[in-house]
């Protein structure tokens, strides 16, 4: 996938989705942030408080994809440049209506293809222990704990996760691995029965 191409792809359900870059700043961004962050209020009480400049977004230093069901935005997701041929996921999000029918991976398949075609090797990403689904997500994805940082790099709660995504690159993420690479995901959550 180039970073600024469309592609279709079926879910689960047999439904086609379609994924295009966007502006991080653009309509159908603004109102996907807006439903990810209230996503984080409900489950952690406030917002996102990382700071994000839409232009980090942009290709070819980055990228923002919706998905599309029907002409409707289904979910989201987004990398930037974390450091030097490491990108940082950001704003994976897949509205209720279209979750467990395999959206998020295909969100995950092309970020992590277009940020390999953009010339980057690792992957690093931040997320909570109250959102499992989206832990068991990533570590089926291969993600691995990685050191904090950033605004949540010393949070209770917060998780850390890297990977690998291109080419023989002895060890990028062993670079910035920290802790029991073999350890819990989760932190210790335990499995919420609002989990999607």
């Amino acid at each position: 996938m180039s970073t600024s191409g469309e592609h279709e792809h079926v879910l689960t359900d047999g439904r086609v989705v379609r994924l295009r870059p966007a502006g991080y700043d653009s309509p159908v961004a603004r109102t996907l942030v807006a439903a990810v962050q209230q996503e984080y209020v409900v489950r952690y009480g406030g917002p996102d408080e990382a700071v994000v400049d839409p232009g980090e977004f942009s290709p070819p230093a980055g990228l923002f994809l919706v998905a599309e069901c029907d002409g409707e935005p289904v979910g989201c997701a987004a990398w930037r440049v974390h450091s030097p041929g490491v990108v940082e996921v950001k704003r994976v999000y897949v509205v209720p209506t279209a979750r467990r029918l395999g959206l998020a991976q295909v969100l995950m398949d092309a970020l992590e293809a277009s940020a390999v075609a953009a010339g980057h090797r690792s992957v690093v990403l931040n997320t909570g222990d109250r959102q499992p689904e989206a832990i068991e997500l990533y570590r089926r994805r291969g993600y691995r704990p990685a050191a904090g940082y950033g605004v949540y790099a010393d949070s209770p709660g917060a998780v850390f996760l890297g990977k690998d995504i291109g080419g023989d690159v002895g060890g990028i993420i062993g670079g910035i691995i920290g802790g029991d690479v073999g350890g819990d995901l989760t932190g210790g959550a335990e499995e919420q029965s609002w989990a999607s």
